[in-house]
């Protein structure tokens, strides 16, 4: 099955061994090289805990869930936004030798039962807007003993979380932290679902602090110093990973910021060190630098289209290992002094020490745009059976198009079809109640991750898409729906989706989703007097904008990829939705069921 040939086979380096064996214990030294700086703080400092009170809050928490019972190994279940006392109540549960893990909190009310029953939860801590999702969720358990629910008043049965913190607030957790091992279980991820029921990838602190010490290796974090936001659902490991455990690990201060759509805002306030965010975070950002520009005066508008493009010229010459002649050098340093830097600052990321983008596939174009302005994003690849992070673009030795070599501590090696295999101390430790799953899936020490991808000559992993995702038309050809999405996306701002659909078909055709923050601009850049998304989608110049975009994205596509036709949906695509998950992957089988007559309309016309 596999090929161990030299140039589909890479190795991180050796990891440091330094690092304490467990979270609680990091936590705790934490705590002790920097008790007095604020760690947790809210964007107007109405919050704002230093790493000495959220250790007193943790351990009150580890007090509490003793007080209901709770012991080593058994679970707790969290379903709350992103809000500074989710932090110390995780670690609380950690420190008692507990296992905590998070719920989406778009979740129907049967899928939130799913994860209660399969996690074995017996505390529940929920956010009073959800109390409803979660009673008819209850109604078919029986493993919840006590469900706290974070508001003034509580319903029957249940309890507030001020009086949850009051149960032990003396409690000394030392002695159950000393009784955690490398092997105990850390936490639960369940898979967002896009091809089945949820899976709950079993994490443990192994794993965990096996992944800190490469991700530590490539990326400086001081104590005390460096910056994060909190903004990513708790229930995806991105988030776990990136805003909670690294920050807790390293003592980075972390920002809350309540509500996703409020991140860009976030930025310019606290000016991270480090910022970790999805693909359709930077595409949104494009496009609204980009329709700033658009809105200038003509020649303000000509002389910035010059900057950025002779930037992106310099860029791609780099990642050629070509020359860069020393004219185009000079004319993007003053393009920089003059306008990238007033982009950075406007951006609120000045400030980076690195930026790094992952969960989805990310269009070149996006990323050759941020280089061109100064912002180098690196992508990284991983997944929840990896504890998040596999392989990550260096700073100052990224490769655009690729997700970087391994991390330290990882080996990576390419299966005859070319399946990323992943080895590594970071690798859970199975699916949760799925032997067979577990068996399918981890071959001996190797992950087998459905992801196909290429290594290059110095052990950079291209991802080309998921096994199950490639489309192979009525021809027999095979082609990546990602690849093809990317180059529509980045063909026009105006696109927020984009579906490729042509399995066993004769051609390709797209389904199009209007993005709500540019199209309105454009709209209006345009003299439409339509604004809202719904008429804005029939609308011929919205059509004829569309078809110039997938005309240049044909231009990079082989022909056997090229989109023949596309329609524009009505809507918007929420995370969460039927279409994308919390963290914004496309839903492919939903979405080919839910627009079954569009796409039939298309290869009917």
């Amino acid at each position: 099955m596999e090929r161990a040939t030299a140039n589909q086979t890479a190795v991180g380096a050796a990891i440091d061994q330094t690092l304490s064996p467990n979270l609680a214990e990091a936590f705790l030294a934490t705590v002790s090289e920097v008790g007095d700086a604020v760690a947790i703080r809210t964007g107007d400092d109405s919050v704002a805990w230093t790493w000495n009170e959220v250790s007193r809050r943790a351990a009150a928490s580890a007090g509490a869930f003793a007080a209901l019972g709770v012991e080593r190994g058994e679970s707790v279940a969290l379903m709350l936004d992103n809000r500074p006392e989710f932090i110390p109540l995780d670690l609380g549960a950690v420190m008692l030798g507990a296992v905590p893990f998070s719920i989406y909190q778009t979740l129907a009310a049967e899928e939130i039962e799913y994860l209660l029953r399969d996690a074995g939860a017996k505390v529940v801590f929920v956010e009073a807007a959800y109390s409803d999702q979660m009673k008819q969720a209850l109604a078919g358990v029986d493993c919840v003993e006590k469900v706290v629910v974070l508001a003034d008043d509580a319903p029957d049965g249940w309890m507030t979380l001020e009086e949850f913190d009051a149960l032990d607030p003396e409690y000394d957790p030392s002695a159950a932290i000393a009784g955690i091992d490398d092997d105990s279980l850390l936490t639960l991820i369940y898979t967002s679902g896009t091809t089945g029921p949820p899976k709950g990838v079993e994490l443990t602190h192994r794993n965990l602090m096996t992944l800190v010490a490469g991700i530590q290796d490539l990326i400086s974090f001081e104590a005390g110093v460096s910056k994060v936001i909190s903004w990513l659902p708790a229930a995806h490991i991105a988030e776990r990973g990136a805003h909670y455990y690294l920050p807790v690990i390293s003592g980075a201060q972390i920002t809350i910021c309540p509500n996703p759509r409020e991140i860009v805002g976030f930025l310019p306030q606290v000016q991270p060190t480090w910022f970790f965010a999805v693909p359709r975070i930077f595409e949104k950002l494009k496009a609204g630098i980009e329709a700033m520009i658009e809105g200038k005066p003509e020649d303000e508008k000509a002389v910035a289209r010059e900057a950025l493009s002779a930037a992106v010229q310099k860029v791609r010459l780099e990642q050629a290992g070509e020359d860069v002649p020393e004219e185009l050098i000079a004319a993007v340093a003053k393009a920089d002094a003059a306008m990238f830097s007033g982009l950075r600052k406007m951006l609120g990321l000045e400030e980076l020490e690195a930026v790094n983008v992952g969960a989805a596939p990310t269009p070149v174009e996006t990323l050759e745009f941020f280089h061109a302005i100064g912002i180098p994003i690196g992508e990284l690849w991983g997944m929840s059976e990896t504890c998040g992070v596999a392989t990550c673009n260096p700073p100052g030795r990224v490769k655009i198009g690729t997700v970087g070599p391994p991390v330290a501590g990882v080996s990576i090696r390419l299966a005859d079809d070319g399946e990323v295999m992943v080895k590594a101390d970071s690798v859970m430790r199975g699916y949760r109640n799925l032997p067979e799953k577990t068996e399918e899936t981890i071959d001996g020490e190797w992950l087998l991750t459905g992801d196909i991808g290429t290594l290059d000559e110095d052990g950079y992993l291209s991802i080309v898409d998921r096994k199950k995702e490639i489309i192979i038309n009525a021809a027999g050809k095979n082609m990546s729906p990602a690849n093809i999405e990317g180059h529509l996306k980045s063909a026009s701002p105006l696109i927020g989706a984009a579906v490729a659909i042509g399995d066993n078909r004769p051609y390709n055709v797209a389904l199009f989703t209007l993005d709500p923050d540019f199209a309105p601009v454009w709209a209006q850049q345009q003299g439409l007097e339509e604004d809202d998304i719904a008429a804005l989608a029939g609308s011929d110049r919205v059509r004829e904008a569309l078809q110039t975009a997938v005309d240049e994205a044909n231009e990079k596509l082989a022909r056997v990829e090229q989109i023949k036709k596309f329609a524009i949906l009505p809507e918007i695509w929420m995370p969460g939705g039927d279409e994308l998950t919390p963290t914004m992957k496309l839903k492919r089988k939903p979405i080919d069921a839910k627009y079954s007559e569009q796409i039939e309309g298309l290869y009917g016309e």
